[in-house]
């Protein structure tokens, strides 16, 4: 029985890490486990311009622990309005790893989204000429959506239009939650990848609503049936290079978490990896665990590899059930707080 592994540094794909004081007690989790992570861009108000993106990175660098050489890569949010020729200076200048696509109302501070993808046309236009990645919030939002069906409606309605009109651009879709999600990235596989998050890969509806509701399990997109939990196990431990490392980490407030009308994120850097780790043992695929954490992001955002390694080993430890964050009663929930896990970064 293999307990212990060793492989090179991995990165984070799709990565929250919030701003001011939140930014200060979460960011130090990820930056001790990953030598890099994209950063969503969905502040309020959202980072819009190379110009934010430019100040956002600064703040970040300036709050990383002493002797840290973790990297930020930035990204900016999608709107209407987006200027191509500001994106464009801004991916040649290396301010900008990508664009993000939230469409509007689909998720935590997504009001200022895009609510006319034609608008955005001229942006996708630009991204496929100048070899840019395109990553995208995957869910179709309206009233005749059944919020488990976001997803495939996103793929029916959108995506698969979006791979045939720009076939040189490469695409991410982000958090998949369904096995139509996993199929459809496999099909159009290597324009189109798609990151996989611990808790997608772990958990059920009726883990979250099953027993009294768990906030700290809510999520967008939501967390799905037991055949898509299924069905992205297997693709994550398949060794596919289409499918990679993105954790979602999302901290928010406790108030804000366990409100009556809670909002959707689930903060995991500190147990991500060790989650990854139990699910790829359980599969019999810890062989696999070095290209979906290390070695397929870099591939698809044509970035070498980390050079530096890391190792996990079998060592029980119990998780902290909340951060603590500046304030006198400022905290933020841990995924699996409160549980043995079963695996440590060493």
């Amino acid at each position: 029985m293999t307990t212990r592994i060793t492989i090179r540094r991995p990165d984070d794909w799709h990565l929250h890490v919030r701003d001011g004081d939140m930014l200060k007690a979460v960011l130090p989790y990820t930056a001790k486990d990953f030598g890099r992570a994209i950063i969503m861009p969905n502040l309020v108000p959202p980072v819009r311009t190379v110009k934010d993106a430019a100040g956002y990175r600064d703040r970040v660098m300036a709050v990383l622990p002493a002797g840290s050489r973790f990297t930020p890569l930035m990204t900016c949010y999608l709107t209407d309005d987006t200027d191509p020729d500001d994106v464009e200076r801004g991916f040649r200048d290396g301010v900008l790893a990508g664009v993000k696509l939230y469409p509007a109302n689909a998720t935590t501070n997504s009001a200022a989204g895009v609510t006319d993808y034609r608008k955005v046309t001229r942006v996708l236009e630009r991204l496929e000429k100048i070899g840019m990645p395109f990553l995208m919030h995957g869910e179709e939002v309206g009233s005749d959506i059944d919020i488990f069906d976001r997803e495939k409606a996103f793929i029916d309605r959108r995506l698969s239009k979006w791979v045939k009109e720009f076939p040189g651009l490469r695409m991410i879709l982000e958090h998949l939650s369904s096995k139509d999600g996993a199929d459809f990235v496999k099909s159009a596989a290597p324009q189109v990848a798609g990151t996989i998050t611990p808790y997608h890969l772990n958990l059920t509806r009726t883990d979250w609503l099953g027993a009294g509701l768990k906030p700290m399990m809510y999520a967008m997109p939501v967390i799905k049936t037991a055949q898509d939990r299924a069905a992205l196990r297997k693709a994550a431990t398949s060794g596919e290079a289409c499918y990679f490392l993105g954790t979602d980490s999302a901290p928010h407030p406790f108030v804000r978490k366990v409100a009556i009308s809670g909002v959707p994120g689930i903060f995991n850097a500190p147990v991500a990896l060790p989650t990854y780790a139990k699910v790829f043992e359980e599969e019999g695929a810890l062989d696999k665990f070095e290209a979906f954490a290390s070695l397929n992001g870099p591939r698809h955002y044509r970035l070498p590899p980390n050079e530096d390694k890391i190792t996990l080993e079998k060592s029980p430890w119990t998780a902290p059930i909340e951060i603590k964050v500046a304030g006198p009663d400022e905290r933020t929930l841990l995924y699996r707080g409160g549980e043995t896990i079963e695996w440590k970064v060493t």
